[in-house]
């Protein structure tokens, strides 16, 4: 990771630490804002530290601490990487914000097995590195967010893998859940049931329904939640 935020940070953090995977100036930023509000630092990881730094530097102007960093999605090593070291940094995670998604206009008579392979990669399978580099430094009462969308049960035939995607990532979130509730860190997919942007749907309102299940009461907790508008 090369951190864009050239100021010194502490090894360890008093305050909470969220890390967006697949940060961006839509749903990605909004989320990072409305965290980094509740006194959160917030780490934006996108594809280049290039691409990051515009982020991280919006947040820095409100007063927040902010920093961007560079992550390939496609490569795991490089996600454990770049969350470890998140981790190591601030000595704590509390809130891993996985957010990527690849769309690519292909029907399943268009699509091939490798570009499947390589939008489910980024969009699902890479949610797996990143829990798992995350596991030292999610303490009790830390979250997995995840970004999800209505295409995982009404899938667009034109942009076949996107439903591939958002279906995969959010059976993965029940598993995940499942498996680290007992040490008190829980998963949620948002399932956004609209086309961003419009109405209901603008990345501010969906940025508010993603926190809001994200930091809701753990009593009668569930790993999946939708918006509706």
């Amino acid at each position: 990771m090369t951190p864009s935020d050239s100021r010194p940070a502490p090894e360890t953090s008093t305050a909470p630490v969220l890390l967006v995977l697949g940060a961006g100036p839509g749903v990605g930023l909004a989320v990072a804002g409305l965290f980094a509000a509740d006194g959160f630092t917030t780490v934006l990881a996108c594809r280049l530290p290039e691409e990051a730094e515009p982020l991280a530097a919006r947040l820095r102007e409100q007063g927040f601490h902010a920093e961007g960093a560079g992550v390939d999605l496609h490569d795991p090593a490089d996600v454990g990487r770049v969350v470890a070291e998140v981790g190591e940094r601030y000595g704590r995670i509390d809130v891993l914000h996985f957010n990527p998604s690849i769309f690519r206009e292909a029907d399943p008579l268009q699509l091939s097995v490798a570009a499947l392979i390589e939008d489910f990669t980024v969009g699902a399978a890479a949610l797996l590195p990143a829990v798992q580099a995350a596991r030292p430094f999610l303490a009790d009462g830390a979250r997995v967010l995840v970004t999800g969308s209505a295409a995982a049960d009404k899938p667009w035939h034109r942009a076949a893998s996107l439903g591939v995607q958002k279906a995969a990532v959010r059976n993965l979130v029940t598993s995940l859940d499942a498996t680290l509730a007992p040490v008190g860190v829980r998963a949620v997919a948002v399932q956004v049931n609209g086309v961003l942007g419009e109405g209901a749907f603008t990345r501010d309102r969906v940025a508010a329904a993603l926190h809001a299940a994200a930091t809701r009461p753990v009593e009668g907790w569930t790993p999946h939640v939708s918006y509706d508008g």
